[in-house]
């Protein structure tokens, strides 16, 4: 995820360009919607707890919360993109609480919000926003 040592982004054309292909390739036939928001988001993943996990980086609270009700289309993302048939079906959608400079994350696991200081370093999760 983005923090002051992520490069500007202006930079970040690479990352864009590989989520809207996977948009393209993995979201295809779901709702146009669902691929309009997404397009807003930027994809990575990354290991949170010794396991690989999904991140969807959104724009804003709005969006993760969003995204956070509709998990299914994301379940097995991390086997499609990385052909890893141990890996869990675990997905971040995650916004920037600039107030804080943490993220907040809706984690697929403990269907739960959790506070982020980085992806490595988890807080103790927290009730719904």
């Amino acid at each position: 995820m983005s923090d002051p040592h992520t490069p500007r982004k202006n930079d970040r054309a690479l990352e864009k360009a590989l989520t809207n292909k996977i948009i393209d390739d993995y979201f295809d036939s779901s709702e146009s919607w669902l691929r309009a928001i997404l397009r807003m988001c930027i994809f990575s993943l990354g290991h949170l707890d010794g396991q690989s996990v999904f991140v969807v980086e959104c724009p804003n609270q709005a969006v993760a919360k969003r995204l956070s009700r509709k998990t299914h289309p994301f379940r097995g993302i991390v086997y499609y993109l990385t052909d890893n048939l141990n890996a869990g079906d675990r997905s971040l959608f995650c916004y920037r609480d600039s107030s804080e400079a943490t993220w907040r994350c809706f984690d697929t696991r403990t269907n739960t919000w959790r506070t982020l200081s980085h992806r490595q370093t988890p807080t103790a999760p927290t009730d719904g926003l």
